[in-house]
C-alpha cells in the first residue's frame, strides 16, 4: 500500500472508533447519529443498542385468601378443648368441674360470648327446634335420663357424635347419639340463636 495513503486511513479509523465508543458509553447522553440508521453501521458497532429489549415487569403471586372465621369452629374447638375435666354437679368452670348444662353454658359463654339458660330443661325450651335428621354442630341435643322431664344436654359436634359432662366419676367426653342408651333416651335438639343465623354453618364431617 503506498506511503502516501496511511495518514487518510488512520484519520478515517479514528474517527470511527471515536464514534462508536460515543455510541457504547454507559451513560448514552445522546443519541446516535441518523446517518448510523440510514448506512447500518449502527448495528454492526453496537447490536444490543440497537434493538433493545423491554424487561417484563416481575409477576407477584396472588397470596391465598385467608380461610373465613367460622364461629361453629370457634365453639367446636373451645369445647374439645376441655375434655377430660371432671364431672361436678352443679359445676359451672374448668376449676370446679363441670355438669351437663354448667359445661354447655360454659362453652358458649366463652367461645361466643352468648349467655344460656342455667339448666338443661331451661335450655331445652330456648332456641329453634331442630329435628334430628337436620342437626349440625353446634346444635344442643337433649335427653331424657330420670323419667319424662329432660335432665341432660350435650352439644353436637358432627358425625353423629356429641360432647357432654357424662354424670358424676366421669369427665367431659364425646358419646354418640347412636349408643343404645343415648338413642333410647334422646328428646330432642335446639339451636341457640346465636347459630340460628349462621346458614349452613356445618363443619367437615358433619351431618
Amino acid at each position: 500500500m503506498p506511503s502516501h495513503r496511511l495518514p487518510a486511513m488512520c484519520l478515517r479509523l479514528s474517527a470511527f472508533l471515536a464514534i462508536s465508543m460515543t455510541i457504547v458509553a454507559p451513560a448514552q447522553a445522546h443519541p446516535a447519529p441518523l446517518w448510523l440508521f440510514d448506512t447500518g453501521l449502527l448495528g454492526l458497532i453496537a447490536p444490543p443498542l440497537a434493538t433493545p429489549q423491554p424487561i417484563p415487569p416481575e409477576q407477584v403471586p396472588a397470596q391465598a385468601e385467608a380461610p373465613g372465621f367460622s364461629p361453629i369452629r370457634v365453639l367446636i374447638d373451645f369445647a374439645n378443648g376441655l375434655r377430660d375435666i371432671r364431672y361436678k354437679r352443679g359445676g359451672r368452670s374448668p376449676a370446679t368441674g363441670f355438669d351437663c348444662s354448667g359445661f354447655v353454658r360454659y362453652v358458649f359463654q366463652q367461645g361466643l360470648g352468648a349467655d344460656l339458660p342455667n339448666t338443661s330443661a331451661a335450655q331445652y325450651h330456648s332456641g329453634q327446634t331442630v329435628s334430628r335428621d337436620d342437626l349440625r354442630s353446634g346444635d344442643l341435643v337433649f335427653f331424657r335420663t330420670r323419667g319424662k322431664r329432660v335432665s341432660h344436654v350435650g352439644i353436637y359436634v358432627g358425625d353423629g357424635k356429641f360432647i357432654h359432662a357424662p354424670s358424676a366419676g366421669k369427665t367431659v367426653s364425646v358419646s354418640s347419639l347412636a349408643e343404645h342408651y343415648w338413642s333410647r333416651r334422646f328428646a330432642g335438639a335446639r339451636r341457640p340463636d346465636i347459630l340460628a343465623g349462621l346458614g349452613n354453618g356445618k363443619l367437615h364431617g358433619s351431618s
